[in-house]
């Protein structure tokens, strides 16, 4: 099986062989992942688009000094900080951590911090380093490696994918450029329209298949050339090479256009991907049955297409909404026993690991444990109170149908301690006030019997279509959803996570130039 016989959690849907499973679905840090759980040499092909803040103004990465400087950036500093986890990254590089680095990343990285100084954007580059280290690590010889960015900090990415794999063999192969069509220009800049995808190799073996890739022909050219259309390459009849009947070898730059706001492919998420873009990247770079691995899976674009196109697959992500909108992907595009072939791992199988969840210290997964409770209990149905501050005591909201052609709303709060009677209390004022006529609190701790009381003293909600009433106030468990797989049982009528459009089996064709 390859990456994936490497790979396997404990935790899966099925008790098929490992042998038959085409999917492996990480939820966590993907450098401990790609440490732990991926061994070396078992990678195909891996596409990752790591999390950068394109959107913001260039000159505000350069905030090491000065207040106001910190306060310009202040929406990059919230995604990139030099703290504790950058400190410690940048320590093991420099110390070669097990031997991981190689010379030319050591000095890179310590020249880059003396021109760059102790900030964002140093802690960005320490963070993609450990990661595109591992990743090299788990490539096979022949595998190839595509890093999604943009020109805001492309140049420095360079420089660490070329201390990583030129620095052990590898070869850079191409700087592809993403070119779309986009709305609005700035009023004294060009308009900002591509994208930059960097390929690599690991050795100069590499899978490329170039006639999967082929694009057609423009009209003109073929009208021009239509007596010189065969399968001879590279030789010339009266001075004009003919053409290939498969079509043209593509360039380096992609015109492929983003997803419109009315695509059945888009799901709302904001860097989401068209899948013409990854279909692309999958059929040059991997065969049918190959392992393809997305360490930044975000939506799952990559593994949606992996999928399609008859490729195994591992998947990470840090974030439990990205894990929950791949599986309602997966069973939207190609039905619900789709997900008896995926492998599950990292997601909260027992009590400990849900304690272990919600315990977490780190403030990058702070809200995670608040997060798989919602949309576990809600089978991926709730929206996430996704907004930083204060949350105002909700955690999630969902839809329900109230009647066939109306609707209401009921929010979660999720309690991973400290809950007495005091907490249903809470709980109806903050439903009283959002005028919601049903709230649920999710708790890791057992309701006490006043608990339960004040919560049946709230009433109920008598539901016409349904024809049955429902506790206005419920109490559900994390024991009970763990241990008796217990699930929200109104009608919910938003599908939060878009439906993907349904799988046809016909292939995407295009790239016509």
């Amino acid at each position: 099986m390859g990456g994936l016989t490497g790979a396997l959690g404990a935790q899966k849907v099925s008790a098929r062989n490992a042998e038959e499973l085409v999917g492996q679905l990480f939820y966590g840090d993907n450098l401990d992942v790609l440490r732990r759980k991926i061994r070396d040499e078992t990678v195909d092909l891996c596409y990752i688009d790591p999390p950068f803040n394109s959107k913001r103004n260039y000159f505000q990465i350069y905030n090491n000094i000065g207040e106001e400087d910190k306060a310009q950036a202040q929406a990059f500093v919230d995604t990139w900080t030099w703290d504790e986890y950058a400190i410690h990254g940048y320590q093991e590089i420099i110390t070669n951590f097990e031997g991981r680095f190689t010379r030319q990343i050591i000095e890179l990285i310590k020249g880059l911090k003396n021109v760059l100084g102790e900030g964002s954007l140093l802690a960005y580059l320490v963070n993609m380093t450990l990661r595109v280290t591992e990743i090299y690590r788990v490539l096979k010889p022949t595998g190839s490696f595509y890093l999604h960015c943009d020109p805001t900090a492309s140049h420095y990415l360079k420089l660490v994918l070329d201390a990583v794999f030129c620095g052990q063999g590898g070869q850079f192969r191409n700087e592809i450029i993403w070119c779309y069509r986009g709305a609005g220009y700035p009023k004294k800049d060009f308009g900002r329209r591509h994208d930059t995808i960097f390929r690599f190799s690991k050795t100069g073996e590499f899978v490329f298949n170039l006639d999967d890739v082929r694009e057609e022909y423009a009209e003109a050219t073929k009208e021009r050339f239509k007596h010189y259309i065969g399968n001879v390459r590279g030789k010339k009849d009266f001075g004009v090479q003919k053409l290939n009947p498969l079509g043209r070898q593509p360039d380096d730059w992609w015109e492929i256009q983003p997803i419109a706001p009315s695509a059945k492919e888009r799901l709302g998420y904001p860097t989401q991907k068209p899948e013409l873009l990854l279909e692309k990247i999958v059929k040059a770079s991997s065969n049918e049955g190959d392992v393809v691995l997305d360490a930044y899976c975000g939506c799952g674009t990559t593994v949606a297409v992996a999928q399609r196109l008859n490729r195994r697959w591992i998947g990470v992500d840090i974030t439990y909404q990205s894990i929950s909108l791949i599986l309602k992907r997966l069973e939207d595009t190609f039905g619900k026993e789709v997900l008896q072939t995926v492998t599950l791992d990292g997601i909260p199988q027992d009590m400990a690991a849900a304690q272990a969840l919600a315990h977490k210290k780190d403030d990058r997964v702070r809200k995670e444990f608040e997060k798989w409770a919602v949309l576990t209990y809600s089978n991926n149905r709730a929206i996430i109170n996704s907004k930083k501050g204060a949350d105002k005591g909700i955690d999630g909201v969902a839809y329900f149908l109230s009647t066939p052609t109306e609707t209401e709303r009921l929010i979660f709060q999720v309690k991973s301690g400290n809950v007495n009677r005091g907490s249903i209390a809470t709980l109806r004022g903050d439903m009283a006030r959002e005028k919601v006529p049903i709230g649920i609190l999710i708790t890791l701790e057992e309701p006490t019997k006043p608990m339960r009381e004040e919560a049946a003293a709230a009433g109920l909600y008598e539901h016409s279509l349904m024809g049955r009433s429902y506790n206005r106030i419920q109490i559900v468990t994390i024991k009970e959803m763990i241990e008796q797989n217990k699930r929200l049982e109104m009608p919910l009528s938003l599908d939060v996570l878009k439906s993907a459009a349904a799988n046809t089996g016909a292939e995407q064709l295009g790239f016509n130039v």
